[in-house]
């Protein structure tokens, strides 16, 4: 029995997951959290102390919906989740840099040297959030940047079930390719589980050279219930 976080990150078949990514721009990658450690995060966005920003996304014409961007320390499961996909992660990353030429630094393998690089650049914030929907929400397509470092690759963790706590909200990607309609992806996985997927673009091999396709990313309006879930971003924010 998987009775450790480390242990089902470690788990994971990461090979299967670089090919997904490299494929489509995000993975699968099975029960990452428990219920019993899912149901607290979701009750701990009731409580401002742990967050140090909240936002309400009518305001900014982002959706409908709020969510609340933890503030350092983390929770010990968020950091623990954090560091230990990390390193898997970059590898992939770090991959994807040789594929599209030495015009990007490669990744450090250690969660805490790409933050002491983020900080350098002046982004010091916690970017790990918790996100909100009542029946209606909706998140509008984005990216998520926030200063000149980004990681390319993110985590989101369905912290309740679709079909039991809300119906829709369904995690949606949509791919600009060159000279090319837009593809979607409509995406659900179960409670625990989580969604590996790109930040802003993945490498595709094209006839002459790889070149990247930009990716955004959202959620289709929710028609009943509450939805929480867990957002990992791996770089730090001004």
């Amino acid at each position: 029995m998987k009775n450790t976080l480390t242990q089902r990150v470690g788990d994971i078949d990461w090979s299967r997951v670089e090919s997904q990514l490299s494929d489509t721009g995000y993975a699968f990658t099975g029960q990452l959290l428990t219920s019993s450690e899912c149901d607290p995060l979701s009750e701990l966005f009731a409580h401002e102390n742990s967050f140090r920003s909240h936002v309400i996304m009518e305001r900014y014409r982002f959706g409908k919906g709020d969510y609340k961007y933890f503030r350092y320390p983390l929770p010990d499961i968020i950091e623990s989740l954090r560091t230990a996909t990390y390193p898997h992660l970059a590898r992939i990353a770090n991959q994807w840099i040789s594929q599209l030429g030495p015009k990007e630094k490669p990744f450090p393998l250690d969660h805490k040297e790409f933050l002491k690089r983020c900080n350098n650049a002046g982004q010091k914030q916690a970017t790990p959030l918790i996100l909100h929907y009542e029946a209606g929400g909706y998140n509008c397509l984005h990216q998520d940047l926030y200063g000149e470092i980004a990681f390319p690759l993110q985590l989101v963790v369905m912290l309740g079930q679709q079909g039991r706590d809300w119906e829709g909200g369904e995690f949606v990607l949509v791919e600009n390719a060159p000279r090319t309609q837009s593809r979607a992806e409509v995406i659900t996985v179960d409670q625990g589980h989580g969604i590996v997927f790109t930040t802003r673009y993945r490498p595709v091999k094209g006839s002459r050279r790889t070149y990247r396709v930009s990716i955004r990313h959202g959620v289709s309006r929710v028609r009943r219930g509450t939805r929480y879930t867990l957002g990992i971003i791996y770089h730090d924010a001004k």
